[in-house]
C-alpha cells in the first residue's frame, strides 16, 4: 500500500485566516472563564460565606489566572509569526487541566 500523496496547495487559501479564528476562539475562551471567575464570586458573596466556597472561589480565580496566562501566550505566538508552531502539549494539556477544575469548582459552589 502506497503512502496518500500529498494535497496540491491551495493558491487562494488565505493562511492568515486560521490563526485569527484561533486568537478568537481563545478571546472567547477567556471571557468564558471570566464569567466564571466572577459568577463563583457572587455565588459565594451571596450565598453566605464558607471556609470551603471560600477556598473554591479562590482557586478558581487563581485557574482563571491560568487559562488567561494560557491564552495571552498562544494569542501572542500566533500574532508574532507568519507561520506560527504549533501548540505545545504541556500547554494543550495545562488549558484543559484548568478548564476542567474549574468547572468541577463551579459545580462545588452551586452544589
Amino acid at each position: 500500500m502506497s503512502a496518500p500523496a500529498a494535497r496540491p496547495r491551495d493558491p487562494d487559501r488565505d493562511p492568515g485566516l486560521q490563526p485569527e479564528r484561533t486568537r478568537l476562539a481563545w478571546r472567547r475562551t477567556t471571557l468564558s472563564g471570566t464569567v466564571v471567575a466572577v459568577l463563583a464570586v457572587k455565588t459565594v458573596l451571596h450565598g453566605g460565606v464558607s471556609a470551603a466556597g471560600v477556598v473554591a472561589c479562590a482557586l478558581c480565580c487563581v485557574l482563571w489566572l491560568g487559562v488567561l496566562g494560557i491564552a495571552h501566550r498562544r494569542i501572542r505566538t500566533l500574532a508574532s509569526a507568519a507561520s506560527p508552531a504549533a501548540f505545545a502539549p504541556r500547554h494543550a494539556a495545562a488549558a484543559v487541566l484548568c478548564t476542567v477544575a474549574m468547572a468541577v469548582c463551579g459545580a462545588a459552589l452551586v452544589l
